[in-house]
């Protein structure tokens, strides 16, 4: 009972911070030198220098700024444009038409940024005008780019699972390959959606159908396949063990540069943006990722996360009822904080329940961004909602409306790859196999 207290209050701590607008990585110190002042008789002042350098010393978070930074400079290309040219004439025969470029442009950008916001403003930022100007659907338009957008969170590179990597001390390669299949998965889930809606909405979608033969397909194509090349190749040294996920995110730079430089768009002015946001979004993320190892040593010193773990072993409850309640919790907490505070702040406190139960952390690092992205898609903190409301100008109400039949989709993946494990761990054992 006394563990439960504990939790209570610590959480409500933090959440005091967190309501009078304290930073994220603030809130978390200054609930860890509470919890070591109170319980533990250590200097606080030595635990936070020693534990805040190691994290931040940590050659594992290096390839974090560099993929940011790859991400911002496809950002700044044509690639937006790019995508919508390449992709609708191999979309527009499909039951739902170009609605397909949003699910699939989506996956596409969301192999380069990491990051679900940024994928979300880069594909909108093109097909909203476009679907418009051809009179698709807002509800199935929205919709499907609000869903597809989670997608920035899982398909490699991630930038959530290079965080929940470096916390939870497992390999970032191994995380990035068993997001390929579950984020593949969502996918085709999202589209066999758009399919169905379709067939069932006929008198709604547009009939427009313009002739292309294979060759005016290539042609069209053209500008994006550079991108799908780099997208291969960062993915492909990682899974074949040429190269570690730091030394992948290096060549996606060079070749993020390499690409900007012959589409034209690469000058002083970009080149210079670009660095500014990756440092300023790195520097973001690193300050969190010190305040949740600065916690986790916190509790650990408490001994509530070890006591927790004991207490809700002895309730003995089945993996899968566990595995349900963490699910329910997380979407819950994601209504109210992004997926990166959401991760950090609780994996001191979850970690250890989860390997006391028994699972892969690989498994449980794709299972718990899956349930995170849900989130991005839930009022009142949808961050994807946020994005879409200021791009399509549409109330909150109706992005969330039509964004829900997604969300449900999302709640079927997860059931999915709980049942079936090897969905997640079936490529990295490859992976494995294949290095060793």
């Amino acid at each position: 009972m006394i563990e439960i207290l504990l939790s209570v209050f610590f959480i409500s701590v933090l959440l005091l911070f967190l309501s009078t607008g304290v930073w994220v990585a603030l809130s978390m110190i200054g609930v860890s030198t509470i919890a070591m002042t109170l319980f533990t008789s250590r200097p606080v002042g030595d635990a936070m220098a020693t534990t805040i350098w190691g994290t931040s010393s940590s050659w594992t978070l290096t390839a974090l700024p560099l993929f940011v930074w790859m991400g911002e400079i496809l950002f700044r290309t044509k690639l937006s444009e790019n995508l919508f040219e390449g992709l609708s004439p191999w979309m527009q025969k499909l039951p739902g038409g170009l609605i397909h470029v949003n699910v699939v442009g989506c996956a596409l950008f969301a192999a380069i940024s990491g990051s679900s916001a940024a994928t979300v403003a880069t594909v909108g930022k093109m097909s909203i005008p476009e679907l418009r100007k051809r009179n698709y659907p807002e509800k199935i338009l929205l919709g499907s780019l609000a869903g597809s957008g989670t997608l920035g969170l899982l398909i490699p590179p991630s930038i959530i699972l290079i965080i929940y990597g470096v916390t939870v001390q497992e390999s970032i390669a191994k995380l990035f390959v068993a997001g390929i299949v579950p984020g593949i998965m969502i996918a085709l889930i999202f589209m066999s959606y758009v399919i169905l809606w379709s067939m069932f909405n006929k008198k709604q979608m547009p009939n427009i159908v313009n002739q292309y033969s294979f060759i005016d397909k290539i042609k069209r194509s053209g500008q994006l396949i550079p991108v799908i090349i780099l997208i291969l190749s960062v993915i492909g040294s990682i899974y074949t063990g040429i190269a570690t996920a730091t030394e992948a995110a290096s060549l996606g730079v060079v070749g993020a540069l390499i690409l900007s430089y012959f589409q034209k768009s690469l000058n002083w002015n970009t080149f210079k943006n670009s660095l500014l946001g990756a440092t300023k979004t790195s520097c973001m993320i690193s300050f969190i990722l010190a305040g949740s190892a600065f916690l986790s040593l916190a509790m650990g010193f408490t001994g509530l996360p070890r006591n927790l773990a004991l207490w809700i072993n002895s309730l003995e409850l089945s993996p899968y009822l566990l595995i349900f309640v963490l699910m329910i919790f997380y979407i819950i907490l994601g209504m109210f904080l992004d997926g990166i505070s959401a991760v950090v702040l609780t994996m001191a406190i979850i970690e250890p329940m989860i390997r006391q139960a028994g699972f892969d952390m690989i498994w449980f690092g794709i299972f718990l961004v899956v349930v995170v992205e849900m989130a991005q898609i839930t009022p009142p903190v949808g961050f994807n909602l946020f994005v879409l409301q200021g791009m399509a100008g549409k109330d909150m109400g109706f992005i969330a409306r039509s964004a829900f039949p997604l969300f449900l989709l999302m709640v079927l993946a997860t059931i999915i790859i709980i049942i079936f494990p090897e969905i997640v761990m079936w490529l990295p054992d490859q992976m494995i196999k294949k290095i060793n």
